[in-house]
């Protein structure tokens, strides 16, 4: 499943996938400011990325808040990692700080000559920033950002469920 849409010179579209196994330039991890990889999504990266990715986070931890940290993918297909140190829900300001996270996301990328990148639904599960408001936040920013000059020749929303996918799909 996949739709997509043009914003200047840039596709943008939504999937359902495993992000860590896309043939992308990089995807985003929305990471704590220690940038341990941890469980679930992180262990995935780990785990099929191998050791390598962990330890160069290590000599880039700690992140700021709201900072986005590049990584190499190690044995992913994905070239670079972007670990974003976002909001959590219940957290003052959630939006904003949603907003300059994804923005900061695609500074990085554009900073690092990446021109296809992926991004989760932003703060969902383990960090709890609601659904509609990742979808609606992230699209909004993605949209904005790739309607000025910018390298990033595609941007895919790639998530887990058919909830997620709807969500996103919607805001596009």
């Amino acid at each position: 499943m996949s739709e997509e849409i043009q914003v200047g010179k840039s596709k943008v579209r939504v999937m359902r996938d495993d992000i860590t196994l896309l043939d992308i330039d990089a995807f985003v991890y929305y990471a704590q400011p220690d940038l341990l990889l941890g469980t679930g999504f992180g262990g995935a990266i780990a785990v099929r990325g191998g050791p390598s990715i962990q330890q160069e986070l290590e000599t880039l931890a700690p992140a700021e808040p709201l900072q986005t940290v590049v990584s190499s993918a190690g044995k992913l297909k994905a070239t670079f990692i972007l670990h974003a140190v976002g909001p959590r829900f219940q957290e003052e300001d959630v939006e904003d700080k949603l907003r300059t996270t994804v923005v900061n996301v695609l500074k990085k990328a554009d900073e690092h000559g990446i021109q296809r990148v992926a991004l989760p639904a932003m703060g969902r599960g383990f960090y709890a920033v609601p659904l509609d408001l990742g979808a609606k936040v992230a699209v909004a920013e993605v949209k904005q950002y790739l309607a000025g000059e910018t390298g990033i020749q595609e941007v895919v929303f790639c998530v887990n469920d058919h909830l997620d996918a709807a969500a996103y799909q919607a805001q596009l």
